[in-house]
Order: C-alpha cells, then structure tokens, then sequence
C-alpha cells in the first residue's frame, strides 16, 4: 500500500534551506552522485519522486542535509520507500522531517525532555547491505560532535560513495 505524505504548503517550497539534497546511484559497480532540487529539502514527496525518476538497476538513495540541522536517508523499494531521519525531534520544526514521522506513523513523545538528545527514528538497516550496519548508523546518528554533513560524509564512506558525494557537493563550500 503506498503511503502520501502531508501536502507542503506552497510558501514551504519557495523557502531556501542550507544544505544538500544528493542521489547516489551505484550501476556497473560505481557509484555517481547528483543533486536534486533544493525543493527536495522542504517537500519528501518531491525527494521521493525525484529518486524515482532515477531509474537504475542497481542501488538508487537519497542524502538530505536539511538546514545544517538533521539529515534523512531515503530509499526506494518496489512497495515504497524505506526512510530514516537523523533526530525525530526536527519534525517540531521541519515539514519534511513531520513527513518522515508520518509515513513511519511515528509520533513524538508528550515528554519534551525526551526529545533532548537525538533520537534517530525509521530504518536503520536502511543501508544493511552496502556496508552500513544498523548499530552503526544509530552510533553515526547520534553523534553529537558532527554535522549532519560530516555525518553524511562518514555514512557515504562506510558504503563506498564517499568520493562521488564529496565531488557532488564540493561547489557548496
């Protein structure tokens, strides 16, 4: 059954997040990364629908640095798309983060000291099979001293796109 997230209304799209949004997409065992949209930043769906459009035979993913703040991993699988948010907590502050929470159906905690530390939430098996092992991932996640950049530079390492996402948002810095 596939699942819709919440419709972004149209002032969120026109707004501008720092950050990064990148495909990894690995054919004939290499890997490439390119950028989506900065639209992909504030709206899930357009993330989803742009990762889709990548048709590939081999791994396609998705790399939301959203605002300097948390990152999202996305995905796609025949019946969906499999998700991951770096800290739940965002979703108090960013749609797209909400749409993460909402297409896990996962709800915040009533307690707003629960939400202090990070609380990584969705598939953290997300990238099992390209090196990355849930506990790993958790770890990654909730590391404190890094960026979500930094964060997504480690994760792209461990899976052997480190090079690729490097080159890929390189003009950013």
């Amino acid at each position: 059954m596939a699942v819709q997230s919440v419709e972004a209304p149209a002032d969120v799209r026109e707004q501008a997040l720092a950050g990064f949004a990148v495909a990894a997409v690995r054919e004939d065992g290499r890997w490439r990364c390119t950028r989506l949209t900065s639209e992909a930043l504030v709206d899930l769906d357009t993330a989803i629908t742009e990762l889709r459009e990548l048709r590939s035979t081999g791994a396609v993913l998705g790399l939301l640095d959203v605002d300097d703040e948390f990152f999202v991993l996305l995905r796609p699988t025949p019946g969906g798309v499999s998700l991951m948010v770096s800290d739940a907590a965002a979703a108090l502050d960013y749609d797209v983060a909400a749409d993460v929470l909402d297409l896990l159906r996962v709800e915040l905690p009533p307690d707003e000291d629960a939400l202090d530390d990070p609380w990584p939430e969705g598939d953290l098996g997300i990238f099992a099979d390209l090196g990355l092992p849930a506990d790993e991932l958790e770890v990654l996640a909730g590391e404190l001293e890094l960026y979500p950049d930094e964060q997504l530079a480690a994760i792209s390492r461990r899976c052997g796109f480190g090079d690729a996402l490097a080159e890929a948002v390189a003009d950013l810095r």
